[in-house]
């Protein structure tokens, strides 16, 4: 698990943001996730000013400074640069001369200031998606991911065992590739695990005997998404006599990555097997089980009151 940083300049160019000072400053670098809206530190409060963050400033923080008098709003503003936080964005489009007090201290102190149409409401939910996203721990692991019927699930599994026809066999099924080979799992929280594709495998999936298919070109966008949510970690394995039984439900199992849970199922293979539609049925059934239905429960209950009735 390796911790990353983006620069401003990334966040610049993806939302596109107008640079009011700081031009050749944007290789200032981010790693926190959230950003921060510095109303309670303009008047005064730093117990718990988390200067390592993008500071965003709507129409109320900007509004309240046009309040002071011109003595206390350098004081209030140069108590906040001075820790030099990674950049400035301000919401809303506010107007170039309102901002003036504000522009002379991010140039004397280095510090981007940028600036955006959206409203801050907007703005900031977009803006710490993305950072959560860029900034998450990740790992990347040997497998297959895939969205099954909504369901994300990581299909692991000894090379040659066959992984990518399975996937294949789901994609001809309606269902979509998310990664082949390479799996990058990033850590959005303790209990969220998304699954995506490093870049170069996008959209690619190795066939043996048939070699690198590009599953958009030949089943259409619907054959591929970027992400998803990890929910299941099932592991394809060699057949073994009498290692399986007809249990009515068997006990959850978990996989763990980054410090989160995953249910795991080991599925064995063996000529014959439809190992894609036991795929679909683990993802049915999962969901199900979230809706708070066990199949097993069903029938326990089926045959008590078959029972109570020929008591």
């Amino acid at each position: 698990m390796k911790s990353k940083s983006i620069t401003v300049q990334s966040l610049q160019e993806h939302f596109k943001l107008e640079i009011l000072s700081g031009g050749d400053r944007l290789d200032r670098v981010i790693t926190k996730a959230r950003s921060h809206r510095p109303g309670l530190e303009f008047v005064g409060y730093f117990d718990f000013f988390p200067m390592e963050r993008v500071q965003v400033l709507g129409r109320k923080e900007i509004s309240y400074l046009h309040t002071l008098s011109e003595e206390e709003r350098n004081l209030h503003i140069g108590n906040v640069v001075k820790y030099h936080p990674p950049c400035f964005i301000v919401t809303s489009n506010q107007e170039y001369k309102g901002l003036k007090y504000l522009l002379l201290y991010c140039q004397q102190e280095g510090i981007p200031l940028l600036r955006t149409k959206d409203n801050t409401t907007e703005f900031v939910g977009k803006l710490d998606h993305y950072l959560l996203k860029q900034l998450a721990p990740e790992i990347a692991v040997h497998g297959v991911c895939l969205n099954v019927s909504g369901i994300g699930i990581l299909l692991r599994g000894k090379s040659g065992i066959g992984k990518s026809e399975t996937a294949h066999t789901l994609i001809r099924r309606g269902h979509r590739l998310v990664a082949d080979d390479v799996v990058v799992l990033k850590k959005l929280s303790s209990q969220t695990l998304l699954g995506t594709h490093n870049e170069t495998t996008r959209e690619f999936l190795a066939l043996r005997s048939i070699g690198l298919v590009n599953v958009v070109r030949l089943y259409g966008r619907k054959a591929f998404q970027d992400e998803s949510r990890i929910v299941l970690d099932i592991e394809l394995a060699p057949w073994q006599d009498n290692a399986l039984n007809n249990d009515l439900e068997l006990e959850q199992k978990f996989s763990e990555y980054m410090g989160v849970k995953v249910p795991y199922i080991e599925i064995q293979l063996q000529p014959g097997r439809d190992v894609a539609g036991m795929i679909e049925a683990a993802a049915n059934n999962w969901y199900l089980k979230q809706q708070g239905y066990s199949a097993a429960e069903e029938f326990m209950k089926r045959i008590e009151e078959e029972m109570g009735s020929g008591g």
